[in-house]
């Protein structure tokens, strides 16, 4: 098994996955990295990786992945799992002349998604702010704001802040501006 980063210092995981993959064809490489963006994933994958998951995974999550890893599985984030979907779905249709459709803009389903005290919480993850700061500016106690940010997590399929500040963004949740 090979953990592996995309960005390091001195080079790229991508290299490290190619050479590890030739090297030792049963090597089983799993990306921890904080880039969940498409093209990262899809080059990850392309070049040999088994599993994708974002770097800000608790340790124990991190260490039960590598346990289901050696027990077959390919674990791959929800939020990551849903852009390689997309990707895959849109390579289908463009492959059947006169199907590929342009993305959507969101509807009014996904932006109700979250209540308005969600929404509020989700701004100020996206800003930068501490649980505790989040219940400080909202009047709020730290265990209510984390039962919020739980229910985000629910409602947006995602196991951090970045992966729900990410989806809510691409979702038009929240704006790209911040």
């Amino acid at each position: 098994m090979l953990l592996v980063d995309l960005g390091m210092p001195d080079g790229t995981g991508l290299d490290v996955i190619r050479d590890a993959v030739a090297r030792f064809p049963g090597c089983e490489p799993l990306v921890v990295s904080v880039f969940g963006d498409e093209e990262n994933v899809l080059a990850s994958i392309e070049a040999g990786a088994v599993g994708y998951i974002h770097k800000d995974a608790a340790p124990e999550d991190i260490a039960q992945t590598i346990v289901e890893m050696k027990a077959g599985a390919s674990p791959i984030s929800p939020m990551i799992a849903r852009r390689v979907l997309a990707k895959y779905r849109s390579l289908q249709s463009a492959s059947v002349p006169g199907t590929a459709e342009p993305e959507a803009a969101p509807d009014a389903g996904e932006r109700a998604l979250l209540s308005a005290r969600e929404h509020e919480v989700l701004t100020l993850i996206a800003r930068g702010f501490s649980y505790a700061e989040i219940a400080r500016l909202k009047g709020l106690s730290v265990h209510t704001v984390q039962t919020h940010i739980k229910n985000l997590y629910g409602k947006l399929a995602v196991h951090s802040k970045s992966e729900a500040v990410f989806e809510a963004t691409r979702l038009g949740l929240l704006s790209r501006s911040g």
